[in-house]
């Protein structure tokens, strides 16, 4: 990418999309088209093939989709599969029709089997079932990926696809009904610090493991990525390192410094056993994440929970 070249970043105002958005700034790039979920309907046929007619982006970083925790995900089955078909399908095909030089399609490491060996590689794709309470979502994102794979495939477009594994940040969802794992034991153990409340109740048996990666060191894999001439159609990018649920809650209540007690609620779904990706393939390409764990569990403790900025945004995403 040259700093002239016109960027689309869909999503730029979700956690991933507005941690790549802020790492192509810090690199010199300026000529960003962007657009917010009001002004363009990514699920809209037509709004999505008019925009791409009109502005003809030479860079797209599909970050756009659907997100949620496990909850989420499990109720709001239907949504989470049409929302991600009809976004997907639009932005790749609309990238295509108007002669994008490369796009980036961001998919989730949920996509791998329930039960896939440790660690995931790229190759475990669709060889196996699916974690069922996230179904739905990974089905969409297979398809995303598969899109690219067949653009690229008929149509020569540079098309490529991400996997990150569990992504955590200063603009997280904390809201304890839709987030993820991390942040909503943040939230969790930070008011239960200020209630003084005895215990925190934790879903699951705390066994399942988990690997999480910070989502600026996310956002600079990608405009890396991106800047490769030639790399696979299918990339992993992960931390190639992994913790239990039970560990995680205690470095975070550490970070925290509550000091009542962690109670594991056993009729709450575990989700997959484990889920570490195989990152050497992105280490092969000369990539590595920079940011430790707790080191990135504390920074979005002090900005959002305990900054005075923080406190104000905890709020407003706690409504």
């Amino acid at each position: 990418m040259h700093p002239t070249d016109k960027i689309y970043v869909a999503g730029h105002r979700g956690m991933v999309g507005s941690a790549i958005l802020k790492r192509l700034q810090e690199l010199g790039y300026s000529h960003f088209v962007l657009r917010t979920s009001e002004e363009l309907d990514l699920r809209n046929q037509a709004q999505v093939f008019s925009f791409f007619q009109q502005e003809k982006p030479d860079y797209v970083f599909l970050a756009a989709a659907r997100v949620g925790g496990i909850l989420a995900n499990n109720t709001f089955r239907a949504e989470f599969i049409y929302d991600n078909l009809q976004i997907e399908a639009n932005v790749i095909h609309a990238a295509y029709l108007s002669g994008v030089k490369k796009l980036m399609f961001l998919g989730s490491s949920c996509i791998y089997p329930r039960l896939a060996p440790q660690p995931i590689k790229e190759s475990y794709l669709l060889t196996g079932p699916l974690e069922p309470t996230n179904e739905p979502y990974a089905i969409a994102k297979i398809a995303g990926i598969k899109l690219c794979e067949a653009y690229r495939a008929q149509y020569g477009c540079h098309f490529i696809s991400v996997m990150p594994t569990n992504l955590y940040g200063i603009h997280d969802n904390f809201d304890l009904a839709t987030s993820h794992v991390l942040p909503a034991l943040l939230r969790k153990f930070h008011e239960a610090k200020l209630n003084h409340a005895p215990e925190v109740v934790v879903w699951g048996t705390g066994k399942p493991r988990r690997e999480f990666l910070y989502v600026d060191d996310l956002a600079d894999a990608c405009v890396y990525l991106m800047n490769l001439e030639e790399e696979p159609d299918l990339v992993n990018i992960g931390t190639g390192e992994d913790l239990s649920i039970a560990e995680l809650a205690t470095l975070i209540q550490k970070i925290v410094g509550y000091t009542g007690k962690v109670v594991y609620d056993t009729s709450k779904p575990d989700g997959t056993p484990r889920k570490l990706l195989d990152v050497s393939l992105l280490h092969s390409l000369g990539w590595r994440h920079k940011t430790p764990l707790e080191e990135g569990i504390r920074k979005v403790y002090e900005a959002v929970f305990l900054s005075q900025a923080g406190q104000t945004d905890h709020k407003k995403r706690a409504v």
